[in-house]
């Protein structure tokens, strides 16, 4: 049996990395595929989990737009299947790489495993284009790996085969073991803050980009000066994102911003911080292993769990609203309560339902 793991972007790598560690374990041959959507950000990540590449499409280009990628991904799979067959491929999430993908394979009767299947927000531009990619990717996947049982319950609900699920949870929180297991977290932590008590900020949903986002930072802003509790702000590449956070955040003393951090690094600050201010979906998923409470600066999370398990509130995107929440935050003890989003087998469930 051959099998291709497609990543392209950085939350994608994180997401599969275990799974392609594991398959190697298990004697699977396994080709590691990087169309390179994100192409700084995936190489950085590699040297983390100490894999490299086995296929690097490499399609970035300057501002490309959505159709671009995906057509870049789709004639790079032409050709690849071409060359490999492969009885399966593997894409996770929600990305452009990850639809594309799933759809090139599904062409040529490939059959498609969608790691982290079933979520969704019910709103088909909010998040955008990441709610209709994951819709696509269920259709044409042969088994779908839910990360919870809700999301599997979503999915029969969606009159899916109950035979094409397996519930396996979030390989997610498989990468945040590795992690742990292998850097000192306390010591990454400290090259980046070591200042006393902080709050951990990422920002970057192309939805909240403009009034939005500024609604976010000022209520962020006010609860730190309000507080006296510094937040620390890695600020995504995105030149837009950045105009934006640096001319709200200008002159705040208690706001450190930096450049982009490593995995290890982000863990090592999510497990260091009081509480997470975020509109991103995998610090969702990440923070309860660590105790820790989530602010989402969202208007919808595909990720329901986390609030229903006590872990987060949906703050929505008005000045108002995130300042309530951040209150909330903290105020939060997270007691006897569990991350709902799994125990860190996932890689090898998705491994041994295929080799089975």
């Amino acid at each position: 049996m051959r099998i291709g793991i497609v990543f392209g972007t950085r939350p994608e790598i994180i997401k599969v990395a275990t799974v392609y560690l594991k398959a190697k374990e298990l004697g699977v041959d396994a080709d590691f595929i990087c169309t390179g959507q994100h192409r700084e950000m995936v190489d950085m990540m590699k040297g983390i989990f100490g894999v490299e590449s086995d296929i690097d499409m490499n399609i970035m280009t300057a501002n490309q737009t959505l159709n671009e990628v995906m057509y870049r991904v789709v004639k790079g799979f032409e050709e690849l299947l071409n060359e490999r067959k492969y009885d399966w491929i593997f894409v996770q999430g929600d990305t452009t790489t990850a639809m594309a993908a799933a759809l090139a394979a599904f062409n040529r009767g490939v059959k498609v495993g969608h790691i982290e299947a079933g979520l969704r927000s019910g709103d088909l531009y909010d998040p955008f284009p990441e709610e209709m990619n994951r819709r696509v990717i269920d259709q044409v996947s042969e088994k779908m790996f839910a990360p919870t049982e809700k999301s599997r319950a979503t999915l029969f609900r969606e009159g899916f085969d109950e035979s094409r699920i397996l519930v396996t949870g979030n390989t997610v929180i498989d990468a945040q073991m590795y992690v742990v297991e292998h850097f000192d977290l306390d010591a990454e932590r400290k090259k980046i803050f070591d200042d006393g008590e902080y709050f951990l900020v990422t920002l970057h949903r192309r939805e909240n980009i403009g009034d939005r986002m500024r609604n976010i930072l000022k209520a962020l802003r006010k609860f730190a000066e309000n507080e006296k509790i510094h937040l620390v702000f890695p600020v995504h590449k995105n030149p837009k994102v950045r105009e934006i956070v640096y001319s709200e955040l200008d002159g705040c003393k208690y706001a450190k911003l930096t450049e982009p951090v490593d995995y290890v690094q982000l863990t090592a600050l999510l497990k260091g911080a009081k509480f997470i201010a975020t509109d991103s979906g995998g610090i969702q998923e990440e923070a309860p292993t660590f105790g820790k409470f989530v602010v989402v600066c969202r208007e919808t999370t595909e990720r329901p769990e986390l609030i229903e398990s006590g872990f987060g509130v949906l703050a929505g995107t008005q000045t108002d609203g995130v300042l309530n929440a951040m209150y909330k935050a903290l105020e939060f003890q997270p007691g006897e309560l569990k991350n709902p989003f799994g125990d860190g087998k996932a890689s090898e469930r998705i491994i041994r339902a295929v080799i089975e």
